[in-house]
């Protein structure tokens, strides 16, 4: 229940794939299920902070120290939100995050960030962004040009004073849906006090109809996840079964968010919505 580039990352570093089903009601990665999954070739978990909220990363650092392996973060919709008072992205040996325009915490174009704990992964991370590089330019190691530009750099550093105050926008946005939707036929995101809610996506069994009334009225929706990626050409193998993503991706629909959007409007949405979703 990702995008496709947790996946490709991967697949990239010649590691092979194996799907774990997510829960329903937070549709982040499930532990019991990260358990079984588990055999004597798996070297790490990826868990993926879905919509901006938190997965049970606790139970996956335990899990991933009783076995032995790495864990690692998608933070790419998370930026900010935390656990206990830890920002997630600090729980595992590693952390990605995504700085695409549409993020929390985004730029005006493509760019992302890496943290790990570790000295010598940092830098053959650091050397694999710019040709393999060492500090003499000899190329030492596998690598691409994929350098943050100074641009990207700025206005990230304009706007990260700023995240948290963004953040607690949106859990304001998220805090009213839950309060108009609540008692309605749709299965809802979970509060989360350390979720930052960079998707709201509601489970309805009549999520077309639903997303072309809201449309009718000239709000726009949005399906994120259609198909599960273990459903996916590039990733599918046989005898692969997720019930939950399956449902989920069935049912899963993302209504406006953005605090720039949403707020002129929050009073019309939620009235829409509470008029559409019975």
């Amino acid at each position: 229940m990702t995008a496709a580039g947790t996946a490709v990352g991967i697949v990239q570093s010649g590691a092979d794939i194996r799907f774990v089903d997510v829960e329903y009601s937070t549709r982040g990665m499930n532990p019991d299920e990260v358990e079984f999954a588990i055999n004597a070739r798996t070297a790490a978990i990826v868990a993926v902070h879905l919509h901006g909220i938190p997965v049970a990363i606790e139970r996956l650092q335990a899990i991933a120290r009783r076995h032995r392996l790495a864990l690692v973060e998608d933070c790419a919709q998370a930026h900010g939100a935390t656990i206990n008072g830890h920002c997630v992205g600090t729980f595992g040996d590693a952390a990605a995050f995504s700085f695409y325009p549409t993020k929390n915490l985004g730029g005006i174009g493509d760019g992302g960030a890496v943290i790990v704990r570790d000295h010598a992964a940092a830098e053959r991370i650091r050397r694999s962004r710019h040709y393999g590089w060492s500090s003499d330019r000899i190329a030492v190691q596998w690598g691409i040009n994929s350098r943050l530009d100074e641009l990207q750099a700025a206005i990230l550093r304009t706007l990260l004073p700023h995240l948290n105050a963004a953040n607690n926008e949106r859990r304001e946005i998220a805090r009213s849906y839950l309060a108009a939707l609540s008692g309605s036929s749709a299965d809802l995101p979970p509060w989360n006090n350390g979720a930052i809610y960079h998707q709201f996506a509601i489970a309805l069994t009549e999520r077309d109809a639903v997303a072309h009334a809201l449309s009718v009225r000239g709000i726009q929706t949005a399906v994120h996840y259609p198909i599960g990626l273990h459903n996916q050409p590039q990733f599918y193998k046989e005898g692969i079964s997720l019930p939950v993503t399956d449902t989920l991706s069935q049912k899963l629909l993302s209504v406006p968010i953005q605090p720039e959007i949403v707020q002129p409007y929050l009073e019309l949405i939620t009235s829409a919505l509470r008029e559409e979703i019975r």
